[in-house]
């Protein structure tokens, strides 16, 4: 039994322990190439979730791991069978539930895990802020990790390339589908670009219809991934993000949390 997660553990347990930090895992289900399960996003939450939480115990750390919710939003990808799809607003009403619930019971830092690209939380952020009694940070940790990714992968991944093949390889590799020969039963995960430049360089944006910007769902090249890829990428998010929910949980909330009291002006962006 691990004290740290919620959906293995008894009413016994949970009196026992004083949580400080929530971690909420949110996934997603719909397809990702022809390779990878619907479910990716949704386990990559729970693995994720699981690694960080435990490592975040050892250190000290009074966390306690919530259920992945195993949808997202998904409306640019409903051409595709089976996607599911639920609305930003939908989800975020779901949300601020969640917070009222963790906040009810005493539980005022609370981590959202991200693990599906097409969820964008910072506006409910910005709308609960002053709202809960709570302190909320979003990790998207598909970012955590961008500095060190080209030494760990030879290719872009955006959806089911090399790095979500990686965590499915070492992770679940009896859910990826190979062909007759062995090798994956994926496309190349090519992608088409827009007819404007400005979109293409980033400087305007548009939710991206999936069906139209690829093959197979896939955007980036899975055919480089390797199981020790994937827990060389566990273990990095492990070092980093562990370590954050271990100083999160020691953190006391005073009148300038998150900030140091007399931390100097810096150069960084706030």
């Amino acid at each position: 039994m691990r004290p740290w997660k919620l959906d293995e553990i008894n009413l016994d347990v949970v009196r026992r322990h004083e949580y400080q930090v929530a971690v909420l895992p949110i996934g997603a289900t719909e397809p990702h190439n022809l390779h990878l399960p619907y479910g990716q996003d949704t386990r990559e939450g729970d693995l994720i979730g699981e690694q960080i939480c435990e490592a975040a115990w050892s250190r000290g750390g009074r966390v306690v791991l919530l259920p992945t919710i195993p949808y997202g939003t998904d409306s640019n990808q409903m051409a595709f069978p089976l996607a599911m799809n639920v609305q930003p607003s939908t989800l975020n009403l779901l949300l601020a539930d969640l917070v009222d619930s963790l906040a009810h019971h005493g539980i005022h830092k609370i981590v959202l895990l991200n693990s599906h690209g097409g969820n964008d939380f910072k506006p409910l952020l910005r709308e609960l802020y002053g709202q809960t009694p709570t302190q909320l940070f979003l990790c998207n940790w598909y970012a955590a990790f961008g500095d060190a990714y080209d030494k760990i992968f030879d290719e872009l991944d955006n959806h089911a390339g090399e790095m979500e093949t990686s965590l499915a390889l070492a992770y679940w590799p009896e859910l990826v589908a190979r062909k007759d020969d062995g090798s994956l039963a994926a496309d190349q995960g090519a992608w088409r670009e827009t007819k404007f430049e400005a979109v293409n360089q980033g400087w305007v944006s548009i939710t991206r219809p999936w069906h139209l910007l690829t093959t197979n769902s896939g955007v980036g090249n899975p055919h480089a991934a390797t199981a020790e890829k994937g827990r060389r990428l566990v273990e990095l998010l492990v070092e980093r993000l562990g370590a954050f929910l271990a100083e999160l949980s020691a953190a006391p909330i005073d009148e300038s949390f998150p900030y140091a009291p007399d931390a100097p002006h810096g150069h960084k962006t706030p």
